[in-house]
């Protein structure tokens, strides 16, 4: 008799996708910077930058590590213009997008973008389940607006799964202002004007069945449901998308319990952490649980997005897993490239899971050298 074959083992499966997941990370970094460097593909910026370069790109970058050969990519390349130098030159005929970033004070960042919102957001879709966020459900965007990538973002995100999505005003650059002058009156009442909104918008029979929100703006938005004698769950809503610096797992444990009315199986209301940003896109989190103490670990959109965790001194070199350090992003889409930006937060290392056979990052909060000169805002 023939003998059936060997099942392989968790841990044999796991490093197999690993690999695999770093070949076609290899594959696309080669791939992306032969796009951006190519005198007939490339961005005028970095057709400039190779100048500069002691080596080659095109020659010389056959790996992602081989990426450490770039100086840091620093955030003051992307304030003020042309913007047009950012547009490779395969899309100067496209429609372009710029989404802002910062800018509360002096000149804001740029970047351009065409459909990487839209795939990024497409890609997330993909993560959420339907049961929770029903396909066709319309949408609440409880978030920034203004000149945000966020806000269009999860209007397409409502769109692709088949709803539509209702927006607030809300202007993040006035909330930091604020905060900065100690107009907490001011605050408070901007804060209220914000939630008026969305409170409209949920009474006024639209069916919404989805929100994007930040912590803050969560929080107060379920505070002012409690004060009219209902809540979340009783309204509706049945999943959640947010993201922001706010989301520990003391905050989560705090709303899933005391807002929500338990974890979804009992409340009916599904939550999920994001973490990204305009240079990125959107890392997902691997589920929160009561079992793992609401702990909140995110997973960049591989291989479009790396996030490495980085020893705060050489920025080349990764912590061990469970070790602290400073996030660095690498970004390698055709639009846009990125390689190696430290980001304004810190977090610890975490370990490859199946779902997401690569690194990822937990405890996200701001890095503790900027942390005092780092105003939060809505988020």
């Amino acid at each position: 008799m023939s003998q059936p074959p060997a099942q392989s083992s968790p841990a044999e499966s796991l490093e197999g996708l690993q690999r695999a997941a770093r070949e076609k990370l290899d594959a696309h970094t080669c791939e992306i910077v032969q796009w951006h460097f190519h005198d007939s593909t490339g961005c005028p910026f970095w057709l400039e930058k190779k100048r500069e370069l002691k080596f080659d790109p095109l020659t010389e970058v056959k790996c992602f590590d081989d990426l450490k050969k770039f100086p840091l990519f620093e955030d003051d390349w992307l304030r003020g213009g042309p913007v047009r130098r950012w547009v490779p030159k395969a899309y100067a005929d496209k429609p372009i997008y710029v989404f802002e970033t910062g800018g509360t004070t002096g000149v804001p960042k740029s970047r351009v973008v065409i459909e990487d919102h839209r795939i990024d957001y497409e890609l997330f879709s993909d993560t959420l389940p339907d049961e929770y966020f029903p396909k066709g459900a319309n949408w609440l965007m409880l978030g920034p607006s203004g000149p945000r990538r966020l806000r269009l973002a999860v209007e397409h995100l409502a769109q692709y799964r088949g709803g539509i999505c209702f927006c607030i005003d809300l202007d993040p650059r006035w909330v930091v202002k604020l905060i900065k002058k100690g107009w907490m009156e001011h605050l408070e009442a901007y804060k209220q004007h914000c939630i008026d909104q969305a409170l409209t918008i949920l009474n006024a029979g639209h069916d919404i069945k989805c929100m994007f929100a930040t912590p803050k703006l969560l929080d107060s938005l379920a505070l002012a449901l409690e004060e009219r004698g209902t809540s979340i769950p009783e309204v509706g809503i049945t999943g959640i998308f947010s993201g922001g610096t706010e989301f520990t797992p003391q905050w989560t444990r705090y709303f899933v319990e005391e807002m929500l009315g338990g974890p979804p199986e009992e409340s009916g209301v599904y939550m999920t952490p994001t973490y990204g940003n305009t240079l990125m896109g959107l890392a997902c989190s691997k589920p929160v649980t009561a079992q793992e103490k609401y702990k909140i670990s995110y997973y960049a959109p591989q291989p479009r997005a790396v996030t490495e965790v980085v020893d705060f001194d050489d920025p080349n070199r990764l912590v061990g897993y469970g070790e602290t350090g400073r996030v660095k992003l690498t970004t390698l889409t055709k639009e846009f490239f990125v390689p190696g930006f430290l980001e304004r937060d810190e977090g610890e290392r975490e370990p490859p899971f199946e779902k997401f056979p690569w690194d990822g990052v937990s405890g996200v909060r701001p890095y503790h050298a900027l942390a005092s000169s780092t105003t939060v805002g809505v988020y």
